[in-house]
């Protein structure tokens, strides 16, 4: 049992991993775009934001499970296989992505618009005031955003888990449910909420932290 559940978590951990780093990859620049094109934006662009908000409104509407289904082609292209916990990186980033994306953008809204007119009277460009400006000031935000993304993530991969994406909720559902081995079905449960409240706990400080309010 233990040996299972080591390999689980690993499975686990390497999903959610991978997917936060390209989901802050990916989340990240799409939520400056999406505030910079805003119409009281640094470039306002209504086609570009309007374009983008639908794109990231269906993605954050989908459920999970039919998401992990119906992008079952692209996964394949990209990790070769649908099954296993490297494959279930790519539906956990495209459904991540999105959502980190508006929470990108809220936290750039909640930035005081007094720093960035100071910063355009300084001359700074548009490239300079989202990075040295908006970011850093939306940075305690930013983290809180992560850090709801990333429980998010631990929730979607013990359902990539039930379909064949390994991990704990793969074993929870192959040896908890349909084996009836409960013992299996508790610890996985009890590992995962460990898991949020490890991530809760260091984002929520980490936020304090950098908050210099």
């Amino acid at each position: 049992m233990t040996e299972n559940l080591i390999r689980a978590s690993l499975e686990t951990l390497h999903m959610i991993g991978l997917s936060t780093l390209w989901t802050i990859v990916g989340g990240s620049g799409l939520g400056v775009i999406l505030f910079v094109t805003r119409s009281n934006g640094l470039a306002p662009n209504g086609v570009v934001n309007r374009v983008l908000g639908v794109i990231v409104n269906i993605g954050r509407s989908a459920p999970f499970i039919i998401l992990m289904v119906a992008i079952s082609s692209l996964t394949r292209l990209i990790a070769g296989t649908t099954i296993g916990s490297a494959a279930a990186v790519v539906p956990l980033s495209v459904a991540a992505i999105p959502f980190f994306a508006r929470l990108v953008e809220s936290a750039l809204i909640e930035v005081d618009p007094g720093l960035i007119e100071a910063a355009e009277a300084m001359g700074a460009r548009r490239r300079g005031i989202v990075w040295r400006v908006l970011v850093p000031e939306a940075l305690p935000a930013l983290v809180r955003g992560l850090t709801v993304t990333i429980v998010a993530l631990t929730g979607y991969s013990a359902m990539a888990g039930a379909i064949g994406g390994g991990g704990l909720g793969d074993l929870a559902v192959r040896f908890g449910y349909h084996r009836y081995q409960t013992e299996y079905l508790i610890v996985s449960v009890v590992l995962l909420i460990v898991l949020v409240q490890i991530v809760q706990f260091v984002g929520d400080l980490a936020a304090r932290r950098l908050d210099h309010r």
